[in-house]
Order: C-alpha cells, then sequence, then structure tokens
C-alpha cells in the first residue's frame, strides 16, 4: 500500500463522517419541527379551553299540558327545568312550556314511542330552552310522560 492510498482512505474516512452527521442532524431537526407543529396546532392535552359545566341551581316543576299529536293522539307531559347556579331568579317556566307545546305537537307517535326517539326529540326541546333562557336551565326533565 503506498503513501497516496493511504491518505486517499483517511479522507474518505472524515467526509463520509461529516455527511452522516449532516443527514442525522437534519432528520432529528424535522422530526423535532414536526412534533412542534403537531403540540401547537393540537392545543392543550388537558382541554383547559372548554369551560367547567355549570353548577346545578334550583330545580322548577311546571304544571302537566296535553297536546295533541297527529292521527288523533295526545301526549300528556309535565317538565320540570334544571336551572343553573348562576341564575338570577327562579325561571318562569311559560316560555318552556311554550316551546314544548310547540316541539311536540303534531309529532307522530311512532316518533316518540322507541328511546331514541324521545331521546332526540328532548335534546331538540333543551337546545331551544338553553338558547330562550340564555344559558340559565341547564337541563330539563320529564317527570310525566303519557301519549294515547
Amino acid at each position: 500500500m503506498s503513501k497516496n492510498d493511504k491518505s486517499d482512505a483517511d479522507e474518505a474516512t472524515p467526509k463520509k463522517s461529516k455527511k452522516l452527521l449532516m443527514l442525522l442532524l437534519a432528520v432529528v431537526l424535522l422530526l423535532a419541527g414536526a412534533a412542534g407543529g403537531y403540540f401547537m396546532l393540537a392545543g392543550p392535552a388537558s382541554g383547559s379551553d372548554t369551560p367547567p359545566p355549570p353548577e346545578p341551581g334550583a330545580v322548577v316543576a311546571m304544571d302537566a299540558v296535553t297536546v295533541n299529536l297527529a292521527d288523533g293522539h295526545y301526549l300528556k307531559m309535565r317538565i320540570a327545568l334544571q336551572a343553573t347556579a348562576d341564575a338570577h331568579a327562579e325561571p318562569d317556566g311559560s316560555k318552556a312550556l311554550d316551546l314544548a307545546i310547540t316541539k311536540y305537537t303534531d309529532m307522530q307517535i311512532g316518533e316518540l314511542s322507541s328511546a331514541a326517539g324521545r331521546a332526540k326529540a328532548k335534546a331538540e326541546l333543551l337546545a331551544k330552552i338553553k338558547e330562550a333562557y340564555d344559558g340559565e336551565i341547564m337541563d330539563v326533565y320529564f317527570t310525566e310522560f303519557v301519549m294515547q
């Protein structure tokens, strides 16, 4: 082996290791950038952006009402409103009763016969009640629900 062959081998090793080092550095920087972008876009994992659920307040029971369903059937229902602790005063139930009457009048008895149908109708009613009471009502309970 001549002197020139030995010096070529010595020069090739540092060039290869510098290229490998640069490649590894590029991969690490790319992964760090991807991880940083993911955590910035994903937001906090603790869910601190969502407001805490409201504290329950008074429950106000309403009088029973009877509404006409489709095809000559009737629904007698009695509801109670669960106010939030932040509610300024005991809520007047007249808006909630009006919304319930409007929602359930002329519904098909088949829609309300299943648990899923009743749950869907109740969720829609609750959304309207929450909007009407500016978030001072957190839930609605059926204390009587009789179809004929």
